[in-house]
């Protein structure tokens, strides 16, 4: 990643604000995106909201899969209320600018809610992988303590990683132009505006990036691994199909994530623009969110069955 030649101390004016520039370089569209955006927003909340609401009310639904599924469902409105609101307000009233302090909070929520979807997901896959081929131990294991346990861990590992990551990241100096060619404040980005040598910081950020994408989906691999072992080893057809049916949406899920996660910020940098980066990471922080709930109200029958009983009420 590129960085700025050093300037001397004499020279360095200190920045107090940045500016996103989001989609500052097609106007025409501007109330249009926003339309959109808003749409999209209120469908993401409205999906995850539903999906927690109901695995706290339906009887059908107190197990250990749809405890994960609603702490995910939950997670999914906080990331996306980390970054759709601000680029909301900056469509409807043109003003860009962000101070320093808001940029890094931004930052920080971001790279939490989305790191702790990461360790969730394979909290998940262990839940699967003990539910199929553990089955008789399942109760034992999964029990309501451990279940708790699992996802404050998903909190705390998070929170304590990606504060650290993010105090280091705003404590370079920032004394060149303050435009960030993104709709919310990405570390790349970021690390693009910041004075004097950065490789450091980047390369921490690629340490941090490989740790949340590649070690989660290599672990939900080898539970997965196991999980179609056990499955094909099943006796009869429809008791195959039945243990496919409760992780398939899991599965969905799982690809989804870690594959446009891996696009968005582990791909090489000769592919890489400014262009680029802000639709990938369009679609990996607003389109995705979107389609979880689908998948999961989709694929799952139970859900379905919950979701029906909602409504008919």
């Amino acid at each position: 990643m590129n960085h700025q030649e050093k300037l001397p101390e004499k020279n360095l004016t200190k920045v107090t604000e940045f500016v996103l520039l989001d989609f500052a370089d097609i106007p025409h569209l501007r109330w249009f995106l926003f339309g959109f955006f808003l749409i999209i927003y209120i469908i993401i909340l409205l999906s995850n909201g539903t999906i927690f609401l109901i695995t706290k009310l339906d009887p059908a639904l107190q197990s250990p899969m749809y405890f994960f599924l609603a702490n995910f469902s939950f997670l999914e409105i906080c990331y996306v209320s980390a970054t759709i609101p601000r680029m909301l307000k900056n469509l409807r009233t043109q003003r860009r600018s962000i101070s320093l302090v808001a940029c890094a909070t931004q930052m920080c929520f971001a790279l939490i809610f989305g790191a702790t979807e990461g360790l969730l997901l394979t909290v998940m896959a262990y839940d699967r992988y003990v539910a199929i081929c553990n089955p008789l131990h399942y109760p034992l294991v999964m029990n309501q303590r451990f279940c708790i346990q699992l996802v404050t861990g998903s909190w705390v590992a998070n929170i304590v990683v990606q504060i650290g990551q993010t105090y280091q990241i705003f404590s370079l100096p920032f004394c060149g132009p303050n435009q960030i060619n993104h709709f919310f404040c990405d570390v790349p980005p970021i690390l693009k505006l910041a004075c004097g040598d950065t490789s450091v910081n980047v390369i921490l950020f690629y340490i941090d990036a490989v740790i949340v994408v590649t070690v989660p989906f290599l672990l939900i691999l080898g539970s997965y691994s196991k999980i179609i072992s056990t499955i094909l080893k099943l006796p009869s057809a429809t008791s195959r199909t039945k243990a496919f049916s409760t992780c398939s949406s899991h599965l969905m899920v799982v690809v989804l994530f870690f594959g446009s996660g891996a696009i968005t910020y582990l791909r090489p940098k000769s592919s890489r623009s400014e262009v680029n980066n802000k639709v990938l990471s369009l679609f990996y922080a607003i389109f995705t969110p979107m389609f979880n709930p689908m998948i999961y109200s989709l694929r799952n029958k139970d859900v379905i069955m919950s979701l029906r009983k909602l409504l008919w009420k």
